[in-house]
């Protein structure tokens, strides 16, 4: 319980290191060697290619300075992460299309391929991407009276083969199924029933503690041991995702540029338009 306890008085007072990129802020605290990643692109953390550069730099950054564990989180108060950003896919040729989906599969396969303990503290609602994102970490906590789940459906666009795997590895097949066809959004209560996320917490810095607390549960755990555990469940779905990578991007353009998929999007586009000017 000590080195917990210490865990907790390191986020409140020790000095931290910190590190940037346009859209993204990592605080590294010296004591714990806990590194938080926020995001931060206004308003919503929208996935765009300079957004998903900056997330997978600042991940493998965090690697690299040989952090004792990840936490994901939001700068924005409401949102955890929106998803793709339908602006960088609505009347894009088949190259933009192309580098956006690249990028996101770097993205996942940095966080869910990643050796360190990873936890997400889910401090909005997260759609999406925002869902690929929290699922392809260890932990999940997150707030109340948002949704979380793989809605691309409701786009005209499916999720990934390698996504759906991780998906598997935390729901029950069968409602996972239902719910990818269905492009359905859980509620935060729905997803704790179903499982898709440890705990609900009543606020941003205590999904932050419980994330510190899930990755000081290793503190007496060889990391390399643990490392190598983790990607050995994992490596399967690595390993489908690296053989079907290419096919996967191709598959992606080929939907996401077909005209009805973008009647959708451009139909999407003008619905957010209209509200944002009641």
């Amino acid at each position: 319980m000590m080195h917990l306890n210490l865990l907790r008085l390191g986020a409140c007072r020790v000095p931290s290191r910190l590190m940037s990129t346009k859209s993204t802020s990592v605080e590294i605290n010296d004591k714990t060697g806990v590194a938080i990643l926020s995001m931060c692109r206004p308003p919503v953390n929208s996935q765009n290619v300079q957004f998903l550069r900056d997330l997978k730099s600042s991940i493998y950054e965090i690697e690299n300075n040989k952090s004792r564990g990840l936490i994901l989180t939001s700068a924005n108060s409401n949102v955890f992460s929106a998803g793709l950003d339908i602006l960088e896919m609505y009347n894009a040729d088949k190259e933009q299309l192309g580098t956006l989906w690249t990028e996101l599969q770097n993205v996942w396969i940095a966080l869910y391929g990643s050796g360190l303990p990873t936890a997400a503290a889910i401090n909005g609602h997260a759609p999406a991407g925002g869902c690929l994102l929290a699922t392809a970490c260890e932990y999940r906590a997150m707030l109340p009276n948002c949704v979380i789940g793989l809605n691309e459906t409701q786009l005209g666009i499916i999720a990934p083969k390698w996504l759906m795997s991780g998906y598997q590895n935390i729901l029950p097949q069968r409602l996972a199924e239902r719910a990818l066809t269905q492009g359905r959004l859980f509620t935060t209560e729905e997803a704790l029933k179903a499982g898709l996320i440890d705990e609900i917490v009543n606020s941003k810095e205590e999904a932050l503690e419980k994330c510190l607390n899930f990755i000081g549960t290793f503190a007496k755990v060889n990391p390399l041991a643990r490392s190598l555990t983790k990607l050995q469940f994992r490596a399967a779905n690595i390993k489908e995702f690296e053989k079907i990578r290419q096919k996967d991007v191709e598959d992606f353009v080929s939907l996401a540029s077909r005209p009805e998929v973008q009647k959708v999007m451009g139909d999407y586009l003008e619905n957010l338009k209209k509200k944002s000017k009641k």
